[in-house]
């Protein structure tokens, strides 16, 4: 027992659990290619990975609640006490929650030969950890705009809960919806936060670049923007009709058009680490006009915008956010670094895309897979080592 809490309290100890961004990040991006290879070989018919739903649906759900699960928990980790000053979560507390997020992985690879319910207890841990975690300290911040997180990650528990019971109950179309509900949960994640440090970034190359200031500040800009996203998606979610969701797209497409224009990202395309994320939020409007075009004319297909969002939109982002926190926040200084890794994403999203809308087929599918692993293993390949290894002095 004894030397049980000392190997624990070592990994607490660690310089890998001194920041949510540490281990998530590693995690996170270790578990890509995994993610990406096997998915592609159950698509594939290679190996036999999936439980009751079939292979897409552990898809999906790893996915969105595995890889963009662990890489959103690694920022949102890092930016609350840096941003809002909430008390950072390390030691033990992040090595119970790391616990949980790899839990619930190690569950669904094991999903062909476990019980459906014990795969879903093993993997509904992880989100009211995090809660429990993070709502009294958000709370009580000053700045009450933090609190729209709490919802957020609600939502993430309810999507969660209603896919595994879909899945006790053998409800193909309710688990799509719930995994859906997921992917919405994640738009308004990235338009919150991506919203707020990619201006904030890019206002900050300016100034020093002399090429102007950051963009001002619009509420009413910024909660239109989210009003109508959030539209959108309880439209989607609700069944609505098609020239609904497809107006509510097309207005989506409008309206954050009009934000990310503001942010004047061509100034600063020749800077390390910004292109990725202006180029996230281009796919984000890709997504948006390939929802309404869908839902308006059907010119194409209705998973389209889904791939533009997770591969394009959510993988430029991550890559963009995880090179700069990792860089940053162990006092590295900030530089050109991962460029080829951004073009080779961003050869994935396109390639997953045109998959998806002239139906390329299997190997399409499984190149556009290899190419997005690849971006995420070069990750590893240059920042593991600075993962696990105490910070340097900030720079």
């Amino acid at each position: 027992m004894n030397s049980m809490m000392r190997w624990w309290q070592r990994i607490a100890a660690a310089p890998l659990m001194a920041s949510g961004f540490r281990p998530f990040y590693l995690f996170g991006a270790l578990y890509a290619p995994l993610l990406a290879l096997g998915g592609a070989g159950a698509f594939l018919g290679i190996v036999q990975l999936s439980g009751s739903l079939g292979p897409a649906s552990w898809h999906g759900h790893e996915m969105v609640f595995g890889f963009a699960t662990a890489i959103v928990v690694g920022t949102l980790l890092t930016a609350l006490p840096s941003w809002a000053g909430t008390p950072e979560i390390r030691g033990s507390s992040l090595v119970w929650l790391v616990s949980t997020w790899l839990l619930g992985r190690i569950a669904f690879w094991a999903a062909p030969w476990l019980p459906a319910l014990a795969v879903a207890f093993a993997d509904l841990l992880f989100w009211p950890a995090l809660i429990v975690l993070l709502a009294p300290a958000v709370w009580r911040l000053p700045n009450h705009l933090y609190r729209l997180l709490l919802p957020v990650l609600l939502a993430f528990v309810a999507a969660n809960l209603t896919y595994h019971m879909a899945v006790l109950a053998g409800d193909v179309p309710r688990a799509e919806r719930a995994l859906r509900a997921g992917v919405w949960a994640l738009m308004v994640v990235f338009t919150l936060k991506g919203g707020v440090l990619t201006p904030i970034f890019t206002g900050n190359a300016l100034r020093e670049l002399g090429r102007g200031e950051q963009a001002r500040f619009l509420l009413p800009l910024e909660a239109l923007a989210l009003a109508v996203l959030v539209a959108l998606a309880a439209a989607d979610l609700g069944g609505a009709p098609p020239r609904v969701t497809g107006a509510l797209a097309a207005a989506c497409a409008a309206v954050h058009g009009v934000r990310v224009a503001r942010w004047r990202g061509w100034r600063v395309a020749d800077q390390p680490l910004l292109p990725a994320m202006h180029l996230a939020f281009a796919w984000l409007l890709l997504a948006f006009a390939l929802k309404a075009v869908a839902d308006l004319g059907g010119a194409v297909p209705p998973a389209a915008w889904l791939h533009a969002f997770t591969v394009g939109a959510l993988g430029m982002m991550m890559l963009g956010l995880m090179t700069r926190v990792s860089l940053r926040h162990t006092g590295r200084p900030l530089g050109a670094t991962l460029r080829a890794a951004a073009v080779v994403l961003f050869a994935a999203a396109a390639l997953r895309l045109a998959a998806s809308v002239y139906g390329l087929g299997p190997w399409a599918v499984t190149s556009a897979a290899v190419l997005w692993a690849g971006a995420f293993v070069a990750y590893v390949a240059r920042f593991g080592a600075v993962l696990v290894a105490p910070s340097m002095p900030r720079q």
